[in-house]
């Protein structure tokens, strides 16, 4: 048996059984694909995938077991290859980052920055997409560290840790009626029309939750993935914008809006941070996450991805 054989069982069980998909992402053939798996099935004595004709049906019981096996071997692997990095090239290398335009655009610059004067040589990956998605590319080792809000805590191979704690805006142009208000309710904000996140991004589903607790239904006009995109429809008065507080921080960039705290209506979100299960970090890892948050130390991180401990919240 050997690694290639790994790769490839772990790779069709990620590909949905699809042996075409699994040899398109692996550079290879399909019936070379078809030949190392069942070689190393042969090999253990055990069917990994059951079939029918030539096309993979399920993952078989003994196959469940030889998938954690080979996930746990193809994950050292991966940490061998981190620890001669480490030593090799300790102040370059790659940081790959899975996360959201939000926390891409308005929260990661500073961090991001500070990480470069450290690690002149280091270079930066931005993988943006949803908070599933983020944590899948940390699942799949496309990424070594996800930021985001939503979904890093639903999965458990993923060591998820709170980052910060953040709160809704309403944000308006300066003549609108609601701009002049100290305080803004649901029944407000029901009146007019609304520019939000799409339902998978940045605390939308607390939004949602809200009104339907007050038993009102939002007159959502337009939904986005991102706070830039909301900003421009609430200027030509398309609706009130409803997005998260980091994307009104810088007053100066938005001179012609005014943002209302909506924190005591919807409540608070929690940033997360997230590393894949027993996977090594290499030391400008933990230096970039030490800039992210003061108490993100070398001591918590450790002693989480250990798994000694189960509760780490703000």
């Amino acid at each position: 048996m050997n690694l290639q054989q790994f790769r490839f069982v772990a790779e069709a069980a990620r590909r949905n059984l699809n042996l075409t998909e699994t040899a398109k992402a692996l550079h290879t053939s399909q019936p070379g694909v078809s030949k190392a798996i069942l070689e190393l099935e042969e090999e253990l004595g055990v069917d990994i995938f059951s079939r029918h004709g030539k096309r993979l049906r399920r993952i078989t019981e003994p196959g469940e077991q030889v998938l954690r096996s080979i996930s746990i071997i193809l994950r050292e692997v991966g940490n061998l290859k981190r620890i001669g990095e480490e030593f090799s090239r300790q102040d370059g290398g790659q940081l790959s980052i899975a996360t959201t335009h939000t926390q891409a655009r308005y929260v990661l610059p500073a961090p991001l920055a500070q990480l470069r004067q450290r690690f002149p040589k280091l270079g930066i990956g931005l993988h943006q997409g949803s908070p599933t998605q983020v944590a899948e590319m940390v699942l799949n080792e496309v990424a070594v560290i996800g930021l985001a809000t939503e979904s890093l805590d639903e999965f458990g191979d993923l060591i998820s840790l709170p980052w910060y704690e953040w709160q809704h805006v309403a944000v308006m142009p300066r003549d609108h009626p609601l701009a002049t208000q100290s305080v803004i309710t649901l029944e407000d904000l029901a009146h007019h029309p609304l520019v939000t996140y799409h339902p998978a991004f940045t605390g939308r589903s607390r939004i949602d939750r809200a009104f339907a607790a007050r038993g009102l239904t939002p007159q959502v006009v337009l939904e986005a993935i991102d706070a830039d995109v909301i900003k421009t429809y609430v200027r030509i008065g398309l609706g009130v914008g409803v997005v998260a507080e980091m994307a009104m921080k810088d007053v100066s960039t938005d001179p012609d809006l005014v943002a209302k705290p909506l924190g005591h209506l919807l409540g608070s979100n929690i940033a997360r941070i997230a590393f894949k299960r027993g996977v090594m970090l290499r030391n400008h890892v933990m230096v970039f996450a030490e800039l992210l948050s003061d108490r993100f130390t070398g001591a918590l991180l450790n002693t989480a991805l250990s798994g000694d401990a189960s509760s780490f919240e703000l």
